[in-house]
């Protein structure tokens, strides 16, 4: 009988977590004996509906990919038998056996705030080592920045009450799941329900019952004693499974050891009022309110606006699926090009798509209080006002810097949107923060474009 495949991620099937036109370009370049050294940028051109800004996340595990990316003897048998490679030589495969990523990396670290058309990171290396981490790169930090963005909204909504991560049973996937939860930390959340992701990255984990505790026993005053039984000092309710406000009394029998009560379902800004009635009644003033069930930045808005004394929010499939913008639309363009000892600028034409060459730095322009200004795009290494962003990550293949922890990257996004002025951070309607291109880069632009359309129409 067949054992069934598991497609959890392992470090030697890295090489071959791509598209297959990154390698057959690979092949393609191998074989012209093409060993120019390139530049890519990963940007994204337009931000989805309703965001006005982006919370940067990946870059960990694009920096642990291309520290580890191999290709093993299993994966190159398999792209050996392929019949698209059969014209390319057995020193190709060679090439990959020995794979190791030798380039440099700049990039805006973790829990930065960027915009539209910025360059998030930049990839300088030999052509193939360059093409073939597209895929990765972007699925990495297309995700993480999708998911964190949103919880920065989500987190936003709230207000100041907690935000905890529930949404790992809806995320696309187990892998998913984790990374949604590192990235729901990043935008702001205080924790998250993924033992897991609490495991391997530190983040609060957080979680008492589902309502099948409840069903399991005869009644639910029972099944409250017989939990509180077990967890005395952290008794946290379910009280929706049959009708809210009876389980509501029933949680006030715990007493003042009882730490809070979810509502999960029906009118949670009536019900966490009765509720909030209920327990003050009993003298438990001190127990938390947390709501659950199909949340989002506009129903906790709602719920906040109309006076729901509501303490948490635990948000699941909004949140780490982006629901209301579910792709982030990042690119990753070849800017540059070294051969013959001479820079060669590469661009595109194509309207709406529009990529400026060279490689390009982003330029912070901040005001005496701290404040977001501007940004300039412009030439790496102009002299141009602002603090650059983008910072060396890797060397010659090699992490080049301390990473942050998971609490420092999340203290970076709290900070830039508090440097990020009110207009430019609305959940709906907020102006679109000021984005330039310096003079020089646009004079470069220029010139390249007429030197490359008369190259390419001759």
């Amino acid at each position: 009988m067949k054992e069934p495949k598991s497609l959890f991620l392992t470090e030697d099937s890295l090489g071959i977590v791509t598209d297959l036109y990154q390698l057959t370009m690979a092949a393609g370049y191998f074989e012209q004996r093409m060993q120019d050294v390139t530049t890519f940028e990963l940007s994204v051109r337009h931000l989805p509906k309703n965001r006005s800004y982006l919370v940067i996340a990946g870059l960990e595990q694009v920096l642990h990919y291309l520290t580890h990316l191999k290709f093993s003897a299993e994966a190159i048998a398999f792209l050996r038998q392929l019949p698209i490679f059969h014209n390319v030589s057995q020193k190709f495969f060679e090439y990959l056996r020995n794979f190791t990523f030798r380039g440099n990396v700049h990039a805006m670290p973790e829990g930065t705030i960027a915009f539209a058309d910025e360059p998030l990171l930049r990839v300088t290396a030999p052509i193939i080592e360059a093409q073939i981490v597209e895929t990765y790169l972007l699925s990495s930090m297309n995700f993480q920045t999708s998911i964190a963005t949103k919880a920065s909204r989500v987190v936003s909504a709230a207000q100041g009450r907690e935000v905890i991560d529930f949404g790992t049973r809806r995320a696309h996937g187990p892998q998913a799941g984790v990374l949604a939860a590192r990235s729901c930390f990043i935008g702001g959340c205080r924790g998250t329900s993924n033992v897991f992701a609490a495991h391997a990255l530190g983040i609060p984990p957080v979680g008492t019952l589902a309502h099948s505790w409840v069903m399991a026993f005869e009644n639910e005053q029972d099944s409250f004693n017989k939990f509180h039984e077990i967890f005395p000092d952290d008794t946290i309710l379910l009280i929706d499974t049959y009708d809210t406000l009876v389980g509501a009394r029933h949680a006030t029998v715990i007493g003042k050891k009882l730490k809070g009560v979810r509502i999960d379902s029906g009118n949670l800004s009536e019900l966490s009022k009765e509720v909030r009635r209920i327990l003050d009644t009993e003298g438990l003033q001190h127990v938390r309110i947390i709501v659950s069930g199909d949340l989002n930045e506009d129903r906790i808005v709602t719920l906040l606006k109309n006076g729901a004394p509501i303490d948490s929010f635990g948000v699941g499939t909004e949140m780490v699926t982006s629901k209301d913008a579910p792709a982030l639309g990042g690119v990753y363009k070849l800017v540059e090009q070294e051969h013959g000892g001479k820079i060669i600028p590469r661009m595109k034409f194509s309207e709406g798509k529009l990529i400026h060459p060279y490689k390009k730095q982003v330029y912070r322009i901040i005001d005496k209080a701290g404040n977001f200004v501007e940004d300039v795009i412009g030439l790496e290494g102009e002299e141009l006002k602002g603090i650059p962003l983008l910072i060396p990550v890797i060397n010659d293949g090699k992490i080049c810097r301390n990473l942050p922890t998971i609490r420092e990257i999340q203290h970076t996004t709290i900070n830039g949107l508090e440097c990020l002025p009110e207009p430019f951070k609305r959940l709906t309607g907020a102006e679109t923060y000021p984005v330039t291109k310096s003079q020089r880069l646009e004079a470069k632009r220029h010139e390249a474009e007429r030197q490359l359309k008369d190259m390419n129409t001759s």
